[in-house]
């Protein structure tokens, strides 16, 4: 299970990949081509029967979620690409849309086309102008072609992509959140039900899926039944980009079947940097529950990270060695969650506030006698009471630091973690750029 499966990354090193000259001539557009020549429950089929799950963090059938769509009534419906890429740590669909865009638009073509919509919508992170600019190029040289607008290919059919930039809130990361910033109102998160599927973008049906997940979609339409599943575990198919970043020797991209173990992936990378043990790392970016060496063998699939405790969430590996903090890393997570917090619900408003407030006593070496268990009271209140799943998200870590760091966090009530911890030595660089 150490072999890669480059697919969506198989022309990033390809001069010019992002043009559509050089997608064309890697298979570039073939799968669109055959699409729209079947019939779109065929495609529907097809992807449910592959076991493509979303590629965003929760991990739900991809084609089951399109069927969810109710019958046509005549009306629009839509296909809604989350690019809203902002968990710390997760850095695969940023990467994606810079080196190969067309990937995107293609699966665009293919979705939009299956589930009957002709208009789609790309909500990117509008902090990455030059993604923007990358992918504006590419949707016109698509249309220019003739694989986008009117008359798709001599089929009848019609496709607009509409490539909206958000204003840089992680709320906007909910599916439901992002519907209501495309709509030009404050990005907060809806109640559901309705789903999407049935009321979605401006109350009519919608598919809302991440980036790498329908840009996963062309390979399974050019290359059949059996393809996609031929790879990953028995419940968890297919290929994913792995990101890895931290104190790792060889940070980046490495696309390879789930259920590949961390272990693997280390080898592959170079392992943790000279003179240095693994610490802690998270498999999903910093909303997953942390694990430690111990879990080094864990096939990162869906069912497999779940059992040990975690989520694959986003595959955004994050890795830390012995001379980290995990007061300070998770403090700083911490912070964030607090800072990106909408306000709409009181546990994860009230509660973030609160535990971002321990955390740094904590850090600081100012904490208070009961300040670990009242960390874990305030988290326990937050999770599975807020309204979407950012208060999960800022649950998640402090609940896993005490599990495997409850020492180091009870330190904190005596010892300042830049004592025990020097963070000129988890410094990755200690130069300063002049």
């Amino acid at each position: 299970m150490s072999t890669l499966t480059p697919v969506l990354s198989d022309i990033w090193d390809a001069e010019n990949s992002w043009t559509l000259e050089t997608y064309s001539q890697h298979h570039g557009y073939e799968a669109w081509r055959k699409a729209v020549t079947q019939e779109p429950a065929d495609i529907v089929e097809l992807v449910k029967t592959s076991g493509l799950r979303g590629r965003g963090g929760a991990g739900f059938p991809t084609g089951l979620k399109w069927s969810f769509l109710p019958p046509h009534d005549g009306g629009p419906r839509y296909l809604v690409v989350n690019a809203d890429e902002a968990e710390p740590g997760t850095c695969k669909d940023i990467p994606l849309l810079m080196a190969n865009p067309h990937s995107l638009i293609e699966g665009m073509a293919i979705t939009s086309f299956a589930i009957g919509s002709d208009k789609a919508f790309i909500y990117l992170r509008g902090e990455v102008a030059h993604v923007h600019r990358r992918v504006r190029h590419a949707i016109n040289e698509a249309k220019a072609a003739g694989l986008l607008g009117e008359n798709i290919l001599g089929s009848g059919y019609n496709l607009d992509i509409v490539l909206h930039s958000g204003a840089g809130a992680y709320i906007c990361g909910e599916e439901t959140a992002l519907l209501d910033s495309l709509e030009g109102r404050r990005g907060q998160p809806r109640l559901k039900p309705p789903f999407p599927a049935v009321a979605g973008l401006y109350a009519r049906p919608t598919v809302v899926n991440n980036v790498e997940s329908i840009a996963s979609v062309p390979g399974i339409v050019r290359e059949g039944e059996g393809w996609f599943d031929s790879m990953g575990t028995e419940r968890s198919k297919g290929h994913g980009l792995f990101s890895l970043s931290g104190h790792v020797t060889k940070p980046g991209q490495y696309e390879a079947p789930l259920g590949i173990t961390l272990r693997q992936l280390l080898d592959l990378a170079g392992g943790i940097r000279d003179g240095h043990k693994l610490k802690f790392w998270t498999p999903g970016g910093s909303s997953t529950p942390i694990l430690t060496d111990e879990h080094l063998d864990i096939p990162l699939d869906f069912e497999a990270v779940g059992e040990a405790g975690s989520m694959l969430g986003t595959r955004a590996i994050q890795i830390f060695d012995e001379t980290t903090s995990v007061v300070r890393a998770i403090a700083r997570w911490t912070h964030f969650y607090a800072h990106e917090s909408c306000g709409k619900c009181t546990p994860c408003r009230e509660g973030t506030y609160w535990m971002k407030q321990i955390m740094d006593r904590l850090e600081a070496g100012m904490g208070q006698e009961g300040d670990v268990d009242l960390l874990l009271e305030v988290a326990g209140n937050i999770e599975g009471r807020s309204f979407c799943a950012l208060g999960d998200a800022a649950a998640q870590p402090i609940k896993s630091g005490i599990k495997y760091f409850r020492e180091e966090f009870e330190q904190g009530m005596h010892t300042p973690a830049w004592e025990l911890f020097p963070y000129e030595a988890n410094a990755l660089y200690t130069e300063v750029a002049r």
